[in-house]
């Protein structure tokens, strides 16, 4: 069995070229692990901004999405969980690619291995102001306004201001075992219910910290300077860094 898990490519970000770079290089990998793949996650913020308007989608990404309908019509599933700088997915996306979406936190069982898997936004009450900020983000209102804009003022707009994020610099700081909300959250599921791993994105760091005895959180990293994603063998969880020959 081999369960892989990207997250936060930020295609589209900062520049054309640059995020075509990294577009082909996710392509790449994605040829080498459908050689031995069950299933596929990609973890949300795969794109710096997407939105679907009724009769328009986001310019470009041709090679990821060409790619990701082969391997679907190959038969790997391939789940795609919405992060905060791709949530406006509504009917397209996973519709013309066969991708499996989730807007939620995933349980599943793999090996009788307990998976808890997102993004890693928004989850408990530790950001009020960002879980206010979504809240009006997905709210029917904002997104019937945002279809209302040209696409080309909205997508201007849109990159401007996730490109300001300090989630796209390098180099983000963990904050400590007791002040990391992904760990905390990760905690407080734990009193509650056993998993033996928490995969989230998000954060743009890569690490794997244990939660208990037998349970650990990991955080897959980025794909604009680390280059890093997880597998699953069956039997443990491994974070790796891509390398190509």
């Amino acid at each position: 069995m081999k369960i892989y898990f990207l997250s936060d490519a930020h295609l589209g970000y900062p520049t054309y070229e640059e995020s075509l770079v990294r577009e082909k290089k996710i392509v790449r990998w994605l040829d080498e692990v459908s050689k031995d793949a069950d299933e596929i996650w990609l973890l949300g913020d795969i794109f710096e901004f997407w939105f679907e308007w009724k009769r328009v989608v986001p310019k470009g990404f041709l090679r990821i999405l060409g790619k990701i309908c082969q391997l679907t019509d190959q038969g790997i599933p391939i789940h795609f969980y919405t992060g905060n700088h791709d949530l406006w997915v509504f009917d397209y996306l996973h519709r013309e690619t066969g991708m499996i979406l989730h807007r939620q936190p995933v349980s599943k069982e793999y090996n009788s291995k307990k998976f808890y898997i997102a993004h890693g936004d928004g989850l408990g009450d530790y950001d009020k102001k960002y879980n206010a900020m979504k809240f009006f983000f997905t709210s029917r209102f904002f997104q019937k306004v945002l279809s209302f804009l040209h696409p080309n003022f909205t997508m201007k707009v849109a990159h401007a201001w996730a490109g300001s994020s300090k989630y796209n610099k390098a180099g983000a700081a963990y904050f400590g075992d007791n002040k990391e909300w992904l760990m905390l959250y990760s905690k407080e599921i734990l009193k509650t219910q056993h998993f033996d791993y928490f995969v989230y994105g998000h954060r743009h760091l890569m690490f794997d910290k244990p939660l208990s005895e037998n349970s650990r959180c990991i955080n897959l990293g980025e794909w604009i300077n680390l280059f890093t994603y997880a597998v699953f063998d069956g039997k443990e969880l491994y974070l790796k860094e891509y390398l190509e020959n």
